[in-house]
């Protein structure tokens, strides 16, 4: 295979910081009754349009897939649509581009359907980012806009976990990263304590990062407002986290509502 044909989690190109954001929206999704019954406008086209509507396309990640349904979902886990893209190594001044990831991935699913967002799951290729250009006062570009989430009072408790798969480093930096998240200054996310907590299996082949899932930590709180907005946020901000601590390796980020049961 040539080293610029396109691949399933890759962008064409010689980059290899090159690296795959993935998402799984999971709940319930109620057809829309104005929607056309008969289109070729499946998610990844709507997507696509969408990305390249508001100047996302090619700006911050390129095309890979999307759809509803996929092969390795779990059984009985309610998977409502699910989106892939790659990215390039991330300026040093800038999160990862989970929020507007997420963001488009909830306006592609609300052409579809009225959806009650249950849980999210998020790849966080957080080796693409570039923090040795980050000056210690701002190894967290995320915080910069934390104030968002400020003027609403929507709290939400829910479960947040993040899986390193096969390789134990998530477990390693958990502590520290539990310390970062109550004592830096946001209103987004208040972590309140560590608990076990198994999320439903991903739909992502384990080469996407090193899996399938072992190692993880979960972080019980409360969101700010229970949105992929918000859900966005918090992805690029314990990306920041982890790779401060060392942890810049691909993440399965996994954020349920508390009051979800099963996967």
């Amino acid at each position: 295979m040539a080293s610029d044909e396109p691949r399933p989690g890759l962008v064409p190109g010689p980059s290899r910081r090159a690296g795959t954001l993935f998402a799984a929206l999971y709940g319930e999704l109620t057809p829309r009754p104005d929607r056309i019954p008969v289109t070729d406008r499946d998610p990844y086209i709507q997507f696509h349009d969408r990305a390249q509507a508001m100047g996302w396309l090619d700006n911050l990640w390129g095309m890979n897939d999307a759809g509803r349904e996929h092969p390795l979902a779990a059984p009985g886990s309610a998977l409502v649509t699910w989106f892939q893209v790659g990215i390039e190594s991330v300026p040093g001044d800038r999160p990862l581009p989970v929020q507007p990831f997420l963001r488009c991935a909830g306006d592609v699913t609300t052409r579809l359907g009225e959806l009650r967002l249950d849980a999210a799951q998020v790849l966080l290729p957080a080796y693409s980012l570039d923090t040795s250009a980050r000056a210690e006062h701002a190894r967290a570009p995320s915080l910069s806009t934390a104030a968002w989430f400020d003027d609403v009072r929507s709290a939400t408790p829910v479960l947040v976990t993040v899986d390193s798969g096969q390789n134990p480093v998530v477990p390693v930096v958990a502590q520290r990263m539990h310390r970062w998240l109550v004592s830096l200054p946001q209103n987004v996310f208040r972590c309140e304590a560590l608990v076990e907590r198994e999320p439903v299996p991903p739909p992502l082949p384990d080469s996407f990062w090193h899996g399938p899932p072992r190692h993880r930590v979960t972080f019980q709180g409360t969101l700010a407002e229970w949105s992929l907005d918000a859900i966005g946020w918090l992805g690029g901000f314990l990306a920041d986290l982890a790779a401060r601590e060392g942890a810049a390796v691909p993440l399965l980020l996994t954020v349920s509502r508390a009051t979800a049961i099963g996967p």
